[in-house]
């Protein structure tokens, strides 16, 4: 399942968003001095950024996101100039919605935003009964929901079974779609992944220590 990470102070902005988009996980952030901080550790496939918020303002945080990621933004915004809208897009954001905006629209806009981003396939791929569609791993009534860059990395392993894969082929395959990660974002992923997939009784992702890993 997609997860969409809030910046925004507004409460009852928050819970309508939470409302909408019932397809997506929904983090938003509790503590608007560490903003940056609370992403990292969230690890979301694309951020909703306001401009007006407490202490640091969203140009502020895009700038600060931009040194070492590239995860999707979108602005959130009641300022409806052209120029916050330029200043925007200059500081690192990938699209500006204003506000009052249209709950539709602006679920067009994450999703196109997803696609172009992470560019993941549709096409089945099958390892011991379980198939992976898209970003969806099943086997009979059992199936489980991956964010797009679980499923980047699944895929990827799937496409090589009985193979190691190394950690640099597969940040190699997350950076084709300019989604920065370094080699410790990366075992994070994994680690959440395996737990995630451990549900459904998917327990076949081995680590290579100190090269890569392997579907077996």
């Amino acid at each position: 399942m997609t997860k969409l990470f809030i910046v925004e102070d507004d409460a009852a902005m928050v819970k309508q968003l939470r409302s909408a988009l019932t397809e997506c996980t929904v983090v938003s952030v509790q503590n608007f001095r560490s903003v940056r901080q609370e992403i990292e550790e969230a690890l979301p496939d694309l951020i909703l950024m306001d401009i007006t918020l407490p202490y640091f303002n969203g140009f502020y945080w895009t700038t600060e996101l931009r040194k070492h990621a590239t995860t999707p933004i979108i602005f959130l915004s009641s300022a409806n100039d052209e120029m916050n809208q330029v200043m925007a897009m200059n500081m690192g954001a990938d699209d500006y919605v204003t506000k009052p905006f249209s709950v539709e629209l602006l679920k067009a806009k994450i999703n196109a935003l997803l696609r172009r981003t992470y560019n993941f396939s549709q096409a089945q791929l099958t390892f011991n009964g379980f198939i992976l569609e898209g970003t969806e791993l099943k086997k009979g009534q059992d199936r489980v929901d991956l964010t797009p860059t679980e499923a980047k990395l699944l895929r990827t392993l799937f496409e090589q079974p009985n193979q190691t894969v190394s950690k640099d082929v597969l940040l190699a395959k997350l950076w084709e779609s300019d989604d920065y990660i370094d080699a410790n974002t990366l075992q994070v992923n994994i680690a959440r992944m395996r737990k995630k997939l451990n549900v459904i009784g998917f327990d076949y992702i081995g680590t290579v220590r100190g090269v890569g890993y392997v579907l077996a």
